[in-house]
């Protein structure tokens, strides 16, 4: 009997079954015969077969359905109600119904296009600003009647009287400043190795020269400074640390026996300095409100300013009653 004859049918059985037993874990792979040119590759790592997820999928469709909707169908729904109709709530073409509704007729134009919707949203953009000029001539008529409303009574803007507001300032403060140094030093806190206390030293110099303010200079290191200004100081003796002194130069408002007011711990330029201590003065009381306002350049006009719980809220529904009852709060109130 012929040995290759035995032998074939025994071949071919066993190659049946390791295709079968590999068709039960992934796909069949290609045989040797329909790829023959690529001869065999006894070494040739196999792929690992891919899992299906038939079993998550079966579980997923036995799993009861959410109420969580797709986001597709959640804007779907969304879009609806942020392009509804106009609010008919507001009376049509006021400034609420305006700003309720004129974003809705531009996205309208945009989205579709239309002669007449791009026309419409333009005819309402146009009211929109026929309404905005109508109560700007009001608003003008307005204010140029009434003198508690009138900016320009405060402080005016014409060139040649808003040079006169700021001569008048400057007078008003030079005295101002003269009679808060009648009364008061500036304390002044410095380092030896401190640059911006070498430059502040000669910007109080000039206010010492200028308005006669006493310079009272202490040094924190115990050292004088190199410029040689106020080589006459006193040594720090704890006074720092009371006064909260983080930085230098520091500065302070010192009127005796017992007042001190901080102006500023950094360097200051004089228009600064003078500012601060007319502000501070102001609020310490050695000066009267009216003439700060004075050096600030605004004339001393009355402020609306109601006490607390001085208009009753029923007051502010009427708008006759309410403009009477701010007008008598101005009259009797207190200048800044």
């Amino acid at each position: 009997m012929n040995r290759n004859a035995i032998s074939l049918p025994i071949i071919i059985s066993l190659c049946l079954r390791a295709s079968l037993a590999m068709g039960k874990d992934s796909a069949p792979e290609i045989s040797y015969f329909s790829d023959k040119q690529r001869g065999w590759f006894w070494y040739e790592v196999l792929p690992e077969p891919v899992k299906k997820a038939q079993p998550d999928i079966q579980a997923d469709q036995h799993k009861p359905k959410s109420d969580i909707k797709p986001p597709s169908v959640v804007e779907a729904e969304i879009e609806p109600q942020t392009q509804a109709k106009p609010s008919a709530e507001s009376q049509p073409l006021s400034s609420a119904w305006l700003k309720q509704n004129l974003e809705h007729y531009l996205n309208q134009a945009i989205d579709d296009p239309s002669p007449e919707n791009v026309a419409a949203f333009y005819y309402l953009q146009r009211v929109m600003m026929d309404k905005a000029e109508r109560f700007t001539n009001a608003a003008r008529y307005v204010v140029m009647s009434d003198p508690q409303l009138d900016e320009t009574v405060r402080r005016p803007v014409a060139t040649y009287a808003a040079n006169e507001a700021n001569h008048q300032a400057s007078v008003v403060a030079e005295m101002a400043l003269k009679s808060i140094a009648a009364q008061a030093g500036i304390l002044f806190f410095f380092r030896s190795d401190c640059p911006y206390c070498h430059v502040q030293a000669p910007i109080l110099a000039m206010l010492e020269n200028a308005y006669g303010f006493k310079i009272y200079p202490v040094s924190l290191d115990g050292l004088p400074m190199p410029n040689g200004f106020f080589s006459q100081f006193k040594r720090d003796q704890g006074q720092a640390a009371m006064l909260g002194v983080e930085q230098t130069p520091a500065l302070f408002l010192m009127k005796p026996p017992k007042q001190i007011v901080p102006l500023a711990q950094g360097a200051l330029s004089l228009e600064e300095v003078t500012g601060r201590i007319l502000l501070a003065a102001k609020e310490a009381g050695w000066i009267d409100a009216s003439q700060y306002q004075t050096t600030q350049g605004i004339r001393n006009t009355p402020m609306l300013l109601p006490a607390a719980g001085s208009i009753s809220p029923a007051v502010t529904q009427d708008p006759l009653s309410l403009i009477q009852a701010l007008q008598r709060s101005a009259h009797f109130g207190s200048t800044p």
